[in-house]
């Protein structure tokens, strides 16, 4: 995408509050006809910029109540032990994302739960068990804000 404008940052903006309205519901917003909203958007998703769209789940009210932040850190950092780990943790339903970050532990994970009972259940039985799992920490969720993103 050679330009990227005010408009486009604009249509970024009203499409990350929400990705259900039309092209017609977006450009009457914006002041464009539907046509010229729809070739830029076309336009941003072959830039790359819009990398796709994504359904966001209510875990609480599919009966996940808790959600739990966990640092880990592995006891051994080959490159088959890094591999060994993430191959088992994305393996595990209830962890959402594995994050490979730097700092004070080598991953983290965001963790959802029915409770805290099964929150300990999926830590001790599966999380704990996993290859090279060495120091973890939790930290539960209290509330969360979603933000739009760096616009």
């Amino acid at each position: 995408m050679n330009v990227f404008d005010e408009t486009d940052r604009a249509i970024l903006l009203a499409l990350s509050k929400d990705a259900d309205q039309t092209t017609a519901q977006l450009g009457r917003k914006l002041g464009l006809s539907q046509p010229a909203t729809w070739r830029r958007i076309r336009a941003l998703k072959e830039a790359g910029i819009i990398a796709g769209e994504a359904l966001i789940l209510d875990a609480a009210a599919l009966g996940f109540g808790v959600t739990v932040f966990l640092g880990v850190k592995l006891s051994t950092k080959s490159r088959v032990s890094l591999e060994d780990f993430e191959r088992a943790v994305t393996a595990i339903p209830e962890v959402q994302t594995v994050e490979h970050v730097l700092g004070l532990y080598d991953y983290r994970l965001r963790v959802i739960a029915r409770d805290l009972a099964d929150f300990e259940r999926v830590l001790r039985r599966r999380i704990m068990t996993l290859p090279g799992v060495g120091d973890v920490e939790a930290n539960v969720l209290l509330s969360e804000e979603r933000r739009p993103g760096p616009l």
